[in-house]
């Protein structure tokens, strides 16, 4: 999701110009061109520390504790016959998984929390120095996006509200199931592509109405069709995909904006548009007048995209190889046409 383009300081935006030609990724040895790369990893560093040394940040992370906590609640299905002993959290924020994690009896001995933001991992190290955790906590300040963890080496991989700011979409699922364990599991949740359709219909009017065209203020999402593509290409077993929208009601576009900057979730594309006042003040006028109550009150729905994959493993139940079924349909008492009755049966239909 995304507010209105924000300044993101001096370094950040010399840095970015530094980088337009081509983008290297050191972690893999990686050089990928500008073409593949929507997002500034640098700009969206610098949110997320500003947002972690506001020293308001546990005020305004109450979105990203609630995918997190329903993220989670979904290994209360796994049998408990599974001990995931080695785990790791992407885009760990200041512990919001450990939190969920713990008390939830899954044999959990270590938690490996990574993070680009070291601001948000230092918020996590003084969380746990305050209220304690039953498994031990290493954290390492290095990308989520491509992140350098040995193969088969882990039992869960989680990730919750990151991966809507990865670049590398495909490559990040890949490394994640490189890291699996046989039998490991991965849970995702992240915003999908319907999240603030209301404050993105507000701005292409606004646009339209001062400028007289529309420029970027958002940014691009995951829809929910290829979320389901790219676990599977990923190599993951049983993938399953589902999603919810989350509705919050804020008194105006203006209190929407600051606490989505407050999150660390303005705006960090490559292309996004400065957005002046003017363009501003139509934006939330007209967010107000299309969708505010009779109290002047606005929604913002927020779609969440939720993921499970397994790493294959032989005792997973696969489908038969065609042909191979012993049961004939009539033993089940399923009284099918003969072929040649069908065109008559069809016929009988239309002359009704």
């Amino acid at each position: 999701c995304s507010s209105p383009s924000m300044r993101v300081g001096t370094w950040a935006r010399r840095n970015r110009a530094s980088s337009r030609p081509v983008l290297f990724q050191p972690t893999l040895g990686l050089v990928r061109s500008l073409s593949a790369v929507v997002f500034d990893r640098d700009a969206k560093r610098v949110h997320r520390d500003r947002a972690a040394l506001s020293g308001e940040y546990e005020r305004f992370s109450y979105l990203r504790e609630e995918v997190t906590e329903r993220l989670l609640e979904r290994l209360d299905d796994v049998h408990e016959s599974y001990m995931f002993k080695e785990v790791v959290d992407l885009g760990s924020g200041s512990g919001h998984a450990r939190r969920a994690l713990s008390g939830r009896g899954l044999g959990i001995e270590s938690l490996i929390e990574i993070d680009a933001s070291a601001e948000m991992l230092r918020l996590s190290e003084a969380d746990e120095a305050e209220s304690g955790c039953e498994f031990a906590v290493r954290r390492l300040h290095m990308s989520d996006e491509l992140p350098e963890l040995a193969p088969a080496s882990v039992d869960l991989v989680c990730t919750s509200m990151a991966l809507h700011w990865v670049n590398d979409l495909p490559g990040t699922l890949k490394m994640v199931r490189r890291a699996l364990r046989p039998n490991g599991l991965f849970l995702g949740a992240f915003l999908g592509g319907e999240t603030l359709a209301e404050m993105r219909s507000a701005f292409v009017l606004a646009d339209l109405e001062r400028r007289g065209g529309v420029t970027q203020h958002m940014s691009p999402l995951v829809s929910v069709a290829d979320a389901g593509a790219l676990l599977q290409a990923a190599g993951f077993a049983l993938p399953t995909v589902d999603t919810e929208v989350v509705r919050v009601g804020f008194p105006d576009a203006w209190t929407l904006w600051h606490h989505l900057r407050s999150m660390g979730e303005s705006n960090a594309t490559l292309q996004r548009s400065q957005s002046d006042l003017n363009t501003l003040l139509a934006a939330a006028a007209i967010h107000g007048e299309l969708y505010g109550d009779k109290d002047g009150a606005i929604p913002a729905s927020f779609q969440v995209i939720y993921l499970i994959g397994w790493a294959p493993h032989k005792s997973q139940q696969r489908p038969l190889q065609r042909g191979s079924g012993q049961v004939s349909l009539k033993e089940l008492g399923l009284d099918f046409p003969a072929a040649e009755s069908l065109p008559e049966a069809a016929e009988e239909r239309s002359n009704r």
